[in-house]
C-alpha cells in the first residue's frame, strides 16, 4: 500500500510487570551491597514455609500462600471470652503479656500494683491463674498502662498521678517479685491525664497517650528502654475519634496503630505510612467493645496480632480473635517451598 518505504519509531509506554525480582541472600544494610536469588535460584533464609507449598508476593513484601491470614483485623474482630481479676483488682487498668503469652500482667488502680498470671495455654486467658504482685504504690498511686522490653528484664508503668513513665529493673525476666525501681520520666510537659503506653521493638521510641490532651506523644530514647534518655519529638491527634484515649498499641512493624477509646468505647485504628512515625498516622476504622466494657481501660496484642485483649472496669480481661482469611493480596509468583527454610523460585504456571 502507500506505506510502503515508509519507517516508524516507537516509544514504548509503561508495562504491568511486577517490582518483583527476587529476594535478599541475606540481610542487607541500606544502600549497602549484596546477593539477590532471583528466578530460577534457591533463596534459603525463609522461616515457616509449608514444603511443597505454592509462595505469593504480598504487597508488604512478605510471603504468603494464596490463601493469607491477615492478623491485627480489628475490622473482622470477635469477642471470645473474658477473664475476671476482681480477686485481685476492681479496676484493672494496663494489661501485657510476655512473649509466648505464658505471663499476663494487670495494673491495678485499686491496689495500686502490678498482678502477674501465669496462662497454661500462652494467650488464653481462660486458663490464667494469678501468681504474684508487686506494689508500685511508692512511685504512682494510679498506675495505667505497662509495657516490658522483649526479655522483660524492664518493665515501665505510666503513672497518672505523677505524670510520668517509671522504669523497673527485673533480676529475672518477666517475673515481677523481682523488680525494683530506677527512675520516671515526666510527660506532664505533653500530658497530664496519661494512660496508654507503648514502645518501638528496640525501645528507641516510647508512645504514651492520655485523655488530657487527646494526642499520641511520642519520644526518642538515644539508649534503648532507657527513659533517663527521652526527649519529646511529635504529637498527634486523636480526638477527632475519642476524646478519652486510654490504651495504646502497635502491630510488630508499626504501620498500624491502635487506640482504645474509653468515650466511644471503641478501638480506633491507624495505618502509619512509616513504622512508628506518629507523624504519618491516618484513621482507618473502629471496632466497638461496648458490648463488653462500659468503662474500657487499655488495650494489648498476642505477638502475632491474632488475639486482642481489653481490659475494662467489670472487671475482667476482654478477649478477641483478630484475625481473618483473605485472597492473597497480589497474583505475583515467587515460588514453592521446597523445605521450611527454602524455597524455589520460579514460574508456578
Amino acid at each position: 500500500n502507500s506505506g510502503y518505504g515508509t519507517g516508524i519509531v516507537f516509544t514504548v509506554g509503561s508495562s504491568n510487570n511486577t517490582d518483583f525480582i527476587g529476594i535478599t541472600a541475606e540481610a542487607i544494610s541500606s544502600a549497602a551491597t549484596g546477593a539477590v536469588n532471583v528466578y530460577g535460584g534457591i533463596n534459603a533464609v525463609q522461616t515457616g514455609l509449608t514444603i511443597a507449598s505454592d509462595y505469593y508476593v504480598q504487597t508488604d513484601g512478605t510471603l504468603n500462600t494464596a490463601t493469607s491470614v491477615v492478623n491485627y483485623d480489628i475490622t473482622n474482630a470477635s469477642f471470645t471470652q473474658a477473664f475476671s481479676v476482681s480477686s485481685q483488682d476492681s479496676a484493672p487498668q494496663g494489661v501485657a503479656f510476655n512473649t509466648d503469652g505464658t505471663k499476663m500482667f494487670i495494673t491495678g488502680a485499686q491496689g495500686q500494683d502490678v498482678n502477674e498470671y501465669a496462662l497454661s495455654t500462652g494467650f488464653d486467658v481462660s486458663t490464667a491463674s494469678f501468681t504474684d504482685a508487686f506494689s508500685v504504690s511508692a512511685q504512682d498511686t494510679a498506675p495505667a498502662g505497662i509495657a516490658f522490653n522483649a526479655d522483660g528484664t524492664k518493665m515501665f508503668i505510666v503513672g497518672n498521678t505523677g505524670d510520668d513513665v517509671n522504669e523497673y529493673t527485673l533480676s529475672g525476666g518477666f517475673d515481677v517479685s523481682t523488680a525494683s525501681f530506677v527512675d520516671s520520666f515526666s510527660v506532664s510537659g505533653q500530658e497530664t491525664g496519661p494512660w496508654g503506653l507503648a514502645f518501638n521493638t528496640t525501645g528507641t521510641k516510647m508512645f504514651v497517650c492520655g485523655s488530657a490532651s487527646d494526642n499520641v506523644n511520642e519520644y526518642a530514647l538515644s539508649a534503648g528502654f532507657d527513659v533517663s534518655t527521652a526527649s519529646f519529638t511529635v504529637a498527634f491527634s486523636v480526638g477527632s475519634q475519642d476524646t478519652g484515649p486510654l490504651g495504646l498499641a502497635f502491630n510488630t512493624a508499626g504501620t498500624q496503630m491502635f487506640v482504645l477509646g474509653q468515650t466511644g468505647k471503641d478501638v480506633n485504628e491507624y495505618a502509619l505510612s512509616t513504622g512508628f512515625d506518629v507523624s504519618t498516622a491516618s484513621f482507618v476504622g473502629t471496632f466497638s467493645v461496648a458490648s463488653q466494657e462500659t468503662y474500657p481501660n487499655n488495650i494489648a496484642f498476642s505477638s502475632s496480632g491474632a488475639k486482642m485483649f481489653v481490659t475494662g472496669n467489670s472487671p475482667a480481661v476482654n478477649q478477641y480473635a483478630t484475625t481473618s482469611t483473605s485472597i492473597n493480596s497480589t497474583t505475583v509468583k515467587a515460588g514453592q517451598a521446597v523445605s521450611a527454610t527454602t524455597i524455589n523460585l520460579k514460574d508456578l504456571t
